[in-house]
């Protein structure tokens, strides 16, 4: 069992909190990539969850966002830790949230844009690969969307913006604040705002320039895919990259 010491914690909302552990020597030998999650448990028993990992592999910590859910058989005990508690990190990132997923022929163009889609916690894996230079060396241009139900789950704006990301923020049961819109951000791909709201000048996504990954709940995951594939995009995988990826693992 690798376990990871935590280094701290941030409590955004009741439902909403981030954490950064130590990384071990296991960790720094394995590494991870960008986009890839692995799995926490609280080192007294086998119960683990998946959590993709939020930081670049650059780093010599871990950090992750997590739920809060009060009877969760993890986040129960989980969203109560401290400093200098220990955890269990398991040392076996995985995942599809990939780079090399993704057919390659805008980046050969130079002309490519990357669409880092998100809800609630599936920000997590795009803070990784919009934090790292590899995508920049790829894409021309970043947007990262994230739509969260209140304000003060809009987080890490600043951060991503000064990676180089553009950052797109909706949230659909307050008035949003300052830079922020509201709405559903599938709402938002339907009728073309997303792209008027950016200043594009397109209505809709490009497969020829643009790529798009896809991480957030199940709902959210399936609808995206499903208007994707109704238009002829294609998911990618490492043997056959598409124009499109999501983390099959938080998927139904």
């Amino acid at each position: 069992m690798n376990l990871e010491t935590v280094l701290e914690v941030e409590h955004y909302t009741d439902n909403l909190f981030w954490f950064k552990t130590t990384k071990s020597d296991a960790w720094k030998e394995k590494n991870f990539q960008p986009g890839e999650f692995t799995m926490i448990g609280m080192g007294d028993e086998k119960l683990t969850r998946a959590y993709s990992i939020a930081n670049s592999p650059q780093d010599d910590y871990l950090e992750f966002l997590s739920i809060k859910v009060q009877d969760g058989p993890l986040t129960s005990r989980l969203q109560h830790i401290k400093v200098n508690d220990k955890i269990e990190v398991v040392v076996k990132p995985i995942g599809t949230l990939l780079l090399r997923n993704l057919d390659p022929e805008p980046c050969v163009n130079d002309n490519g844009r990357l669409w880092l889609i998100s809800t609630g916690t599936g920000l997590a894996p795009f803070l990784s690969l919009a934090r790292h230079y590899e995508a920049y060396d790829y894409y021309k241009e970043i947007i990262v969307t994230h739509t969260v139900r209140t304000n003060a789950e809009l987080v890490f704006r600043n951060e991503l913006e000064s990676a180089g990301a553009k950052v797109y923020q909706t949230v659909t049961r307050e008035v949003p604040r300052e830079g922020a819109f509201a709405g559903r951000i599938t709402d938002k791909i339907s009728d073309g705002s997303l792209f008027t709201d950016l200043g594009l000048k397109q209505d809709d996504f490009d497969i020829k320039t643009d790529r798009i990954m896809i991480c957030g709940n199940m709902d959210f995951n399936n609808e995206i895919r499903d208007l994707l594939e109704a238009k002829g995009w294609e998911h990618g995988t490492m043997r056959s990259p598409g124009q499109f990826v999501q983390e099959k693992a938080f998927v139904g």
